[in-house]
């Protein structure tokens, strides 16, 4: 889409703010989309971490499948999950501040021994996989911005710069003919006064 202009002075100076608006702010948002780009990176890097860890943990349960039965169902539930929100270069994403977990009563000398600490295990890997999920969304999110910052910069750098430079040198040129011709006009009125005197 080409820039539309008018060949005036007025335009010339509406067209020169807003190339100064997009110079301007074309480093800040290369400095942003580079960012973001490292961001993304290190969001990947974590989803990985978390999907190894989860691995880890239900591998080392893995031997006691059979005991996991021993847990009635519904003795443990997810009550609340606490979320925050950190902006990172200028784009909100979700962090896990803590998972809050419901625990129903159950009596102690009727189960064996190691649900308290099945309890624990069930709630860590519980924990983890609620990281992952937001750890996802994060990259999701991150993603997106970046996509869009990069879109925003090929427009700035691409499109509309040259276009606004192009469209004001156009504007230029037209003035200083308009100018030139005026010059013109006014010596060759100039001469024939002065030859009309003359004669």
């Amino acid at each position: 889409m080409a820039v539309k202009f008018q060949y005036n002075k007025t335009f010339l100076q509406q067209l020169n703010r807003d190339l100064k608006i997009r110079e301007n702010a074309l480093p800040t948002l290369i400095a942003k989309e580079s960012a973001l780009r490292l961001e993304v990176k290190r969001a990947k890097e974590k989803v990985a971490e978390l999907e190894d860890k989860i691995k880890e943990q239900l591998k080392s349960i893995d031997q006691t499948n059979r005991l996991w039965y021993e847990i009635p169902e519904g003795l443990i539930s997810i009550k609340d999950v606490n979320i925050d929100i950190k902006k990172i270069a200028g784009v909100k994403t979700p962090i896990l501040k803590s998972v809050d977990f419901s625990v129903n009563r159950y009596s102690l000398v009727a189960k064996a021994a190691w649900v308290p600490e099945g309890i624990e295990i069930l709630k860590g890997i519980s924990e983890l996989k609620i990281s992952l999920e937001l750890a996802i969304k994060k990259v999701g999110i991150l993603e997106y911005a970046r996509k869009k910052t990069t879109q925003k910069v090929n427009l700035y750098e691409k499109v509309q710069i040259p276009e606004f430079n192009e469209a004001i040198q156009k504007i230029k040129r037209f003035l200083e003919d308009e100018e030139n011709l005026s010059k013109s006009s006014q010596k060759i009125l100039k001469m024939k006064i002065a030859a009309a005197e003359a004669a």
